[in-house]
């Protein structure tokens, strides 16, 4: 029997202890018992195995969880199914109304990077959804780097928090962490991005039909020798949805897709890289000989907006003009009346409406209202800015 004790999980021993100590009185009903963080720091577990065996104190209706507020004892003579409201009006009109309760629903964010072309509208979207649901956000920026996206998982589930939403890094594998949780069905929501092969549940753009409703626009503009522009697509599915819309749009036109036309190597734009001016330099020039090399380009198709601005850097540099000579599309373009920047055309994305998804979506789950691996794409939209107009006629 010593052994079965001793084999137990902690959650479960956490569990025994606490219900024991209810059932013998010695916490009476209404009054508050350790929370998450609390018996964490007095057994030294993480918060996940704390918060487990609290669940399942109030499985069996011996506690109630009032976010806020803490955990409650609970009279035995409240109703079996009762809601957590109905339960916490039997508590006593004291209980939880002084002191601090650690038992606050709280969410880690671990995004690679952001600023004003995206990012900063995702962020908004999803402290607005957190102030709505009465929880708290915590983020990590990984700088696409995977070893600190990583460490920030690892960092964030030691502080105990309820759920995680990653923004994950470019590359071609996901960490590990990352396999652990979609394994331990722990709530979880991928924003930008799915990962292949990875049943977790994902928030982003449509970025197949976005691509193509950009392609699209540059051929009723009569372009047909167009640049697609993007760093190493390995096994990035925003990146390969966007190259998969290009495609496809060609195909719907019949029009043939030549590759020799794109550039597919642009690393100064990733977030480990983008702050190098060395890097930046190295990719202007590089797209500065493409173009030179291929005279019959008349439109550039940038996956994002650090790209279009190497590209605008490039064509500038060449004595060429946009949209005269060469039209420029991309994926966001930052709000002209921020720092004056380039009004491009481009795909908006609907950042801050994914961000409160992604909030709401990791709550759900949390509750066991949700699926752990739906995959939700939002809308882009087209916004007419001053890079594109009709393609010039080479002679």
């Amino acid at each position: 029997m010593a052994n079965d004790a001793s084999s137990k999980p902690m959650y479960e021993k956490i569990f025994e202890t606490v219900k024991n100590q209810i059932l013998s009185k010695e916490y009476e009903v209404g009054e508050r018992i350790p929370s998450e963080k609390e018996l964490a720091d007095e057994y030294n577990v993480s918060r996940i195995t704390s918060k487990k065996a609290l669940e399942l104190l109030a499985g069996e209706k011996l506690i109630v969880r009032i976010p806020g507020r803490g955990s409650f004892v609970l009279d035995s003579s409240v109703k079996t199914g009762a809601s957590d409201s109905e339960q916490a009006s039997q508590l006593p009109r004291s209980a939880g109304r002084t002191g601090h309760s650690n038992d606050c629903t709280t969410i880690g964010l671990v995004i690679t990077d952001f600023g004003n072309s995206y990012g900063t509208g995702l962020i908004y979207g999803m402290e607005q959804a957190s102030r709505d649901n009465d929880c708290f956000l915590v983020l990590r920026r990984s700088f696409g780097v995977p070893d600190n996206e990583e460490i920030s998982i690892q960092k964030l589930l030691k502080m105990g928090v309820d759920g995680l939403i990653v923004f994950p890094a470019q590359g071609e594998y996901f960490n590990e962490e990352i396999l652990k949780l979609v394994i331990a069905k722990f709530p979880l929501v991928l924003v930008d991005r799915h990962l292949k092969g990875v049943a977790a549940a994902s928030i982003s753009t449509d970025n197949v039909t976005a691509a193509r409703v950009a392609t699209e626009y540059l051929f009723a503009l009569g372009h047909r020798h167009i640049a697609f522009l993007c760093p190493p697509p390995t096994d990035t599915s925003a990146v390969e949805d966007r190259i998969e819309g290009f495609i496809q749009a060609h195909a719907e036109k019949g029009i043939m897709v030549d590759k020799e036309l794109w550039v597919t190597d642009l690393f100064s734009t990733l977030p480990d890289s983008f702050r190098n001016d060395d890097n930046v330099e190295r990719d202007v020039n590089r797209l500065m000989a493409h173009l030179r090399q291929n005279p019959s380009i008349t439109a550039v198709f940038a996956i994002e907006y650090n790209i279009a601005l190497l590209a605008k850097a490039a064509i500038e540099r060449l004595g060429m003009r946009i949209p005269q000579h060469i039209s420029v599309i991309c994926f966001d373009s930052p709000p002209t009346d921020l720092g004056g920047a380039y009004a491009f055309t481009h795909m908006r994305q609907n950042e801050e409406e994914m961000g409160r998804l992604a909030i709401e979506h990791v709550l759900r789950i949390k509750e066991g209202q949700a699926a752990t691996n739906n995959r939700v794409t939002l809308d882009a939209k087209l916004v007419i800015g001053q890079s594109t107009g009709e393609a010039p006629i080479r002679t």
